[in-house]
Order: structure tokens, then sequence, then C-alpha cells
């Protein structure tokens, strides 16, 4: 959904811009549902693991809930809204929720998914982003794969 307001000329058409907001609001719902799992995990998690996977987990929500601004923010500066509900959330996310509290392995294990789920959604809006010219959310896109590729190794290795 376009905003209103002045008229926007920063050299990408008001369809292109669309089209990557479009891909931009996947990228934040998925975002936000791994954030809200990470966040979960981290108060719940119990077992011989408890404060290394604690600790991790919040290091990796507290590094995501920061980027969820980014990436809303980028949406906003290519004249659209950037979706904030839960609806739209589960609506445009690639991620299902956890139906209960899972074991700490099976944490790991659904936050490895979710990582390469956020990962794959930001290479699809790259690709978007790079055929319209779009350098700034090219950038942002190409730091949160880093974070979450490197997420997703680090949990990875807790399992071998």
């Amino acid at each position: 959904m376009s905003s209103k307001g002045l008229p926007i000329d920063i050299g990408i058409s008001e369809k292109d811009r669309a089209t990557v907001a479009a891909e931009l609001s996947k990228m934040l719902a998925d975002s936000y549902t791994l954030y809200l799992t990470t966040h979960n995990f981290h108060w719940n998690v119990t077992g011989p693991l408890f404060n290394t996977l604690h600790l991790m987990f919040m290091t990796q929500y507290t590094e995501e809930w920061e980027a969820l601004d980014s990436i809303a923010e980028r949406i906003r500066a290519l004249g659209h809204y950037a979706p904030g509900t839960y609806a739209e959330y589960a609506r445009l996310s690639s991620i299902a929720e956890p139906d209960a509290v899972p074991d700490a392995e099976t944490m790991i294990q659904i936050l490895v998914k979710g990582n390469e789920a956020v990962a794959k959604t930001a290479r699809a809006a790259l690709k978007k982003a790079d055929t319209v010219n779009d350098q700034p959310t090219v950038d942002l896109l190409t730091q949160r794969l880093d974070v979450h590729e490197k997420n997703a190794w680090m949990l990875r290795s807790l399992l071998q």
C-alpha cells in the first residue's frame, strides 16, 4: 500500500518501488516471526545447554529486533506503508510458528530453519532490488543475509 504525499523522484519508478516494497514486506514478516520465535525460545529453553542457548538466543533476538526498524524504514523510504500487525505477518511470512515449547535441540533446529528461511527471502528481495538499481535495499539485504547465514551456521554447529 502506497502512502500519499509529495511525489517520490529517486530514480526508481513507482512500479519498481512497489515491487521492492512488497518483497521487503515479506522480509519484515519473516524477520519479525523469527525474532518472536527466538525471543520465545530464550524465555523457555531448558536443559544442560540452558546458559549457552539462553545467551545465544538473547544475542540473536536483540540483533533481529534492531533490524526490524531498518527494514520497515526502507519500505517507508520507498513510499509504502510497512506491515505492522500479526495478521499481516502471518499472511506474509514463510515461517510457521511452533505450536508448543519444544526441547532445546528442536529449538535449535527450528531456529536454523528460520534463519535459512529469512536468508532465502532476503535473496529473493535482493534479486528484485538489484534489477531496479536499488542499491540501499541491496546493501540492507546483503547485511541481513550475512547475519542470518552466520546465525544458522552457529546454531547448526551446536547439533554436530
